[in-house]
């Protein structure tokens, strides 16, 4: 039986529990911005499923409009902490 792909593996990991894309980079022994581009290609690729996304927020204005929930910001727009907490995903 061949061996399942990073990307198969991810989104089995994510049908089983939310992850934020640094758990994910550690569980797979990958960096994060190729846990994004992952991610990416998972979401085209699923069929009756569908990635959700908790989207990343600053934790000193509490500002969770950023404009592309598959990235992890370096500041928030709003009050301009570094203060982010990555965005979360999960397979439904």
């Amino acid at each position: 039986m061949p061996e399942r792909t990073t990307r198969q593996r991810i989104a089995d990991a994510l049908r089983d529990r939310a992850a934020a894309g640094s758990d994910l980079a550690d569980e797979f022994d990958t960096t994060r911005p190729q846990v994004y581009q992952h991610l990416r290609h998972v979401a085209q690729s699923l069929d009756e499923e569908e990635l959700l996304v908790a989207p990343p927020e600053c934790r000193d204005c509490g500002f969770d409009g950023f404009d592309d929930p598959l990235n992890y910001p370096s500041r928030c727009p709003e009050c301009r902490s570094e203060r982010i907490a990555e965005p979360t995903f999960t397979i439904e």
